[in-house]
């Protein structure tokens, strides 16, 4: 099937379209933050926030479908959505087993609901992109702006009132923009995700200056996180895009901001001035290597094949090992899945990320760059944070995006039904 629309200006539909895609997924970020120390607030923030932006999005989906658009969908990479739900039917089927039920319930029911959210915020841009295929609408563009807006707050934040936006560390020596809003590293992410939206922007031209200022807000703001791995995930961003790049200015242009910028950043975040104490941390990650040995040699041979129950490390709330720190959660995303559902849950993990993988690389060239250069900060979060298959985060959520978004495809054929609805509302679409 294929649709032509005539010459009728849909750009109002569009922005309006733009600005509520735009908005919802914003919130949806926005809910994941920790914005008041009062436990009554956040809570609302995150279970009444979350569920009336999933609504939003429904809502979006059936004003595209009734402007003029059918959802004639298919799936389309089935193993990894397939996958995805046999991880989180094992985690719902966990609840027998959980160390704590009502902790891994509430989790699961977040993760589930993040998914639901996801597939219709994806469907709405399917749907454009199948019944008005000239709009202007980009999933790059949407997430490098919502990151943008959230950054500029904690840049602002920072400056107005640093009690608040700061989180002090080691012993109060070093000062990481987060605050109690927001993990350093989970914020340090999210500018990676914005730089990977951004500069696709810059490769088409969008308002190429207010990009760049865009662009620089997130690199700052990702310096004052003091994140190693995402530094590292936003260089290595960079360096993909240059190598894919046909365009000589703007490889002179990248390569010459990364000549400036990277030795300072490595110098100062990575390295830390070259202390030596500091760098000893580097090399122990912090103490997580300690610790993650610790799990694999005391913790797993306990719940070895099912684990302790979703999102759970330990018969009690947290892990100690003699020689490590206490620990509520694995700073290692695979490592939570082996101790939350055992050598079963990984192992269905392991197949759903092979499936992603192998969905991405079949798209066409810009699709399958923008989703590589998303899943490069995702995966190096997942490494040393929550990750994609940790405690509820806003990384699951843009892990959740780059599944669906290879989950569906276009149905050539339209229902005698679909057709007399386009007939009635798209009297400028040709089918």
């Amino acid at each position: 099937m294929k649709t032509i629309t005539s010459n009728i200006d849909h750009s109002q539909f569009y922005k309006k379209v733009n600005f509520q895609l735009f908005l919802i997924l914003l919130l949806m970020v926005a809910c994941f933050f920790t914005w008041s120390e009062n436990v009554v607030i956040t809570r609302g923030i995150k279970v009444v926030g979350r569920m009336g932006v999933l609504f939003s999005s429904y809502l979006v989906y059936k004003k595209i479908i009734n402007y003029g658009a059918v959802d004639n969908l298919k799936w389309n990479n089935v193993m990894s959505i397939f996958f995805y739900g046999t991880y989180l039917f094992l985690g719902f089927a966990s609840f027998m087993w959980s160390t704590n039920v009502g902790y891994s319930a509430l989790q699961w029911f977040m993760t589930t609901q993040t998914l639901v959210f996801c597939y219709y915020f994806v469907k709405c841009l399917f749907l454009l992109d199948k019944f008005f295929p000239e709009h202007p609408i980009r999933l790059y563009n949407l997430l490098g702006d919502a990151c943008f807006v959230l950054l500029s707050i904690f840049v602002v934040g920072m400056w107005v009132n640093p009690d608040v936006f700061f989180r002090m560390t080691h012993g109060g020596e070093e000062a990481r923009l987060g605050g109690y809003m927001m993990n350093p590293n989970e914020l340090g992410m999210l500018a990676g995700v914005g730089v990977a939206g951004l500069i696709f922007d810059l490769r088409r031209n969008h308002k190429r200056w207010w990009t760049i200022f865009k662009l620089a807000v997130m690199f700052y703001a990702l310096y004052a996180t003091g994140s190693r791995s995402s530094l590292i995930g936003a260089l290595l961003i960079i360096g993909f895009h240059v190598k894919q790049s046909s365009n000589a200015k703007l490889k002179i242009l990248i390569i010459t901001g990364m000549i400036v910028v990277a030795p300072v950043a490595i110098w100062k975040v990575v390295l830390k001035d070259g202390d030596t104490e500091r760098l000893e941390e580097v090399m122990s990650m912090t103490g997580r290597l300690p610790f993650w040995t610790a799990l694999i040699n005391e913790g797993l041979p306990r719940e070895p094949l099912l684990g302790f129950g979703f999102m759970r490390i330990d018969y009690k709330e947290y892990f100690q090992s003699t020689h490590t720190y206490p620990g509520k959660m694995t700073h290692n995303t695979f490592m939570q899945v082996l101790m939350n559902l055992g050598f079963i849950g990984i192992t269905v993990i392991i197949f759903q990320m092979i499936f992603t993988f192998k969905g991405i690389a079949k798209e066409n060239d810009e699709k399958r760059l923008m989703l590589y250069c998303i899943l490069i900060p995702l995966i190096i979060n997942s490494l040393t944070e929550f990750g994609i298959y940790g405690e509820s985060n806003y990384g699951i959520l843009f892990y959740q995006l780059i599944i669906l978004y290879i989950s569906f495809r276009d149905n050539h054929i339209l229902s005698p039904a679909g057709r007399l609805y386009l007939k009635k509302r798209r009297p400028d679409l040709a089918v």
